[in-house]
């Protein structure tokens, strides 16, 4: 592996940041600054600590910054429940999304049993 940019996980994380933002699009206006700021914000933070904790010295800090991608892996799951209750998506958004992030989570569950376990 050359670079962050081979790891699937970075990849699946960097297009669910682009299905999030296309889903937050339809959300009413005055959720510019709540809902639809802060579900883009967690999406982003996916994929960039995946990629700032590649480019760390040593599995340590590299997994503080996988359990930061997790942290916010979790924080959109939320989101898009408020989302789904709220019913600024509907059912199957709903599904399709959350389904790739559990996809995603189990991914970065298993990647971060196997950094745990080079140490």
């Amino acid at each position: 592996m050359k670079t962050f940019r081979d790891l699937l996980i970075w990849q699946k994380s960097m297009n669910l940041v682009t299905e999030i933002y296309q889903l937050t699009n339809s959300f009413p206006k005055e959720e510019i600054y709540g809902l639809t700021s802060q579900i883009r914000r967690s999406a982003i933070s996916i994929p960039s600590n995946i990629a700032e904790g590649y480019g760390r010295d040593g599995n340590t800090d590299y997994l503080r910054f996988l359990n930061i991608s997790i942290s916010s892996l979790f924080e959109i799951q939320t989101q898009l429940e408020i989302s789904y209750n709220l019913k600024y998506i509907n059912q199957i958004q709903f599904n399709k999304t959350n389904g790739e992030s559990r996809e995603i989570e189990r991914m970065l569950s298993a990647f971060i049993r196997k950094i745990k376990d080079r140490k």
